[in-house]
């Protein structure tokens, strides 16, 4: 594949604070078409809608670009596939339900059967859900050792991958390489896409805040109405010892008449 950006988090084109990416690369493959690699620390929240909006973006700077290349001799057939390819350090909640898979592919397909050349695809992979299957089942085929590749840092574990796959040393030496020359690289996607982002990040915060303060609040209240219980269950308390304290008394003087009828009784 010829790769043709490289995204990296401290880019000034997508490194504010508010950024969950932490790298985005586009690449061409060998049949042309195009497909946008990203790494997320945290899913975003309307990661399909987000991702449609990532793959129009590069459907049209393709179509841009091979147009004015092209001139008069521009056919649409020029165009190719445009692949979105996320991975997920801590997946979505959407994806969390599903824990023997951790690759979700979306295509788009006629619910008639009829069949035409759709050009966006979608891919999301899940590397929280594949290293807890990877703890269980180990490297199983050559797409849990790429996976391992991607998603371990455990020494113990890079050096049984190289045990058995031994020509990701290679990429392993070249991944190196490139994280020591990553101030060469440059963006692509447009200012919106990364509002849209800024946007979408901040939302995420404010409703984990809301979450926040409304477990603060049910917390005030619980502990307000365990007060009120503790004062009510006091007041009860006093109220019975009062009583007792009555009755205790009325028992005692009951005690001194029946001893006084007693004692006239004997004379």
């Amino acid at each position: 594949m010829k790769i043709l950006q490289v995204l990296p988090n401290d880019s000034t084109r997508i490194a504010d604070e508010s950024s969950l990416v932490i790298m985005d690369i586009v690449v061409e493959l060998e049949d042309h078409s195009i497909a946008n690699v990203e790494v997320q620390k945290i899913g975003y929240k309307f990661s399909g809608q987000r991702s449609a909006c990532y793959s129009a973006d590069l459907l049209l700077r393709q179509y841009k670009r091979v147009r004015g290349e092209r001139g008069r001799a521009f056919s649409y057939r020029d165009i190719h596939k445009v692949y979105t390819i996320v991975f997920f350090e801590q997946s979505p909640e959407s994806f969390r339900r599903f824990k023997e898979e951790c690759i979700h592919h979306f295509t788009q397909v006629s619910d008639t059967g009829a069949e035409i050349e759709l050009l966006q695809e979608f891919c999301y992979v899940c590397l929280d859900i594949f290293q807890d299957l990877l703890h269980n089942k180990g490297i199983r085929n050559k797409l849990d050792a790429w996976l391992t590749f991607l998603s371990v840092d455990d020494p113990e574990a890079i050096e049984a991958l190289l045990d058995q796959y031994p020509e990701f040393g290679k990429p392993y030496q070249e991944i190196y390489e490139l994280c020591r020359n990553v101030e060469r690289v440059m963006g692509m996607f447009s200012e919106e896409l990364r509002e849209l982002d800024r946007n979408t990040v901040q939302l995420m915060i404010d409703e984990m805040q809301e979450e926040i303060d409304a477990l603060r609040k049910e917390r005030e209240e619980a502990k307000q109405e365990a007060e009120k219980t503790l004062a009510r269950k006091t007041e009860e308390a006093s109220q019975k010892d009062k009583k007792i304290s009555e009755q205790e008394q009325e028992i005692a003087e009951l005690k001194k008449k029946l001893a006084m009828y007693e004692e006239h009784g004997n004379d």
